[in-house]
C-alpha cells in the first residue's frame, strides 16, 4: 500500500470512529460448582434408584447472566458410576429464569458424550443461605429426561429424578 492510500486510510479509521459505539459490560459472568445425586431412573422398562447403582455428578458451570431474571448458563456434568465403574460428561447448555423469592427455573439440553444419548433436563432450584460476597449455596430438582439408543432403529427414553447440591457465585 502507497504512503498515500495509508494516510487516506488512517484517516477514514479516524473520522468513523465516533460514529462506533463503545462495548460495554452489561452481561454478568458467575459460575457454580456442586454435586448431584440421581435418586430414581426409569428406563426401557426398569427402574433404578440411588440405592441400586451409587452414581455422583459434579456439575460445573459458567453464567452469564443477561439481567437479574435471565441466564444462559454452560454446565458440563462429569459423573462416576459405580457399577461398573466408568465416568461420562455431560454437555448441558441452558437458560435460567429467576422468580420470586429466591426460586429459579429453567431447563438445559443435554449431550452426552461418546454414548448415543441426548434429551433434556427442567430443574428448579433455590438459593438456601449466602457464604460470603455474593456465593450462594443452592438445593436444585433435576428431572433428566434422555432419548436413548443401543442399536440401530431400536430406542427407548430414561426419566429421572435427581437432587444436585452447589455454590453458585
Amino acid at each position: 500500500m502507497s504512503r498515500g492510500m495509508s494516510v487516506i486510510v488512517l484517516g477514514g479509521i479516524m473520522l468513523l470512529s465516533p460514529l462506533s459505539t463503545t462495548a460495554s459490560a452489561q452481561n454478568r459472568l458467575g459460575g457454580h460448582f456442586g454435586a448431584v445425586f440421581p435418586l430414581v431412573t426409569h428406563a426401557n422398562g426398569t427402574t433404578t434408584t440411588i440405592s441400586d447403582d451409587f452414581v455422583i455428578g459434579f456439575p460445573m458451570g459458567i453464567t452469564v447472566r443477561k439481567s437479574d431474571r435471565f441466564a444462559f448458563d454452560l454446565e458440563l456434568v462429569p459423573a462416576v458410576q459405580n457399577a461398573p465403574l466408568h465416568v461420562d460428561l455431560t454437555v448441558h447448555p441452558g437458560i435460567v429464569v429467576g422468580l420470586d423469592g429466591g426460586w429459579g427455573a429453567g431447563v438445559r439440553l443435554a449431550f452426552d458424550v461418546g454414548q448415543p444419548s441426548w434429551g433434556f433436563t427442567p430443574i428448579v432450584n433455590h438459593g438456601l443461605f449466602g457464604v460470603g460476597g455474593d456465593a450462594t449455596v443452592f438445593g436444585e430438582l433435576v428431572v433428566p429426561v434422555r432419548f436413548q439408543s443401543t442399536r440401530p432403529n431400536e430406542t427407548f427414553t430414561s426419566v429421572g429424578v435427581g437432587v444436585h447440591i452447589g455454590v453458585g457465585f
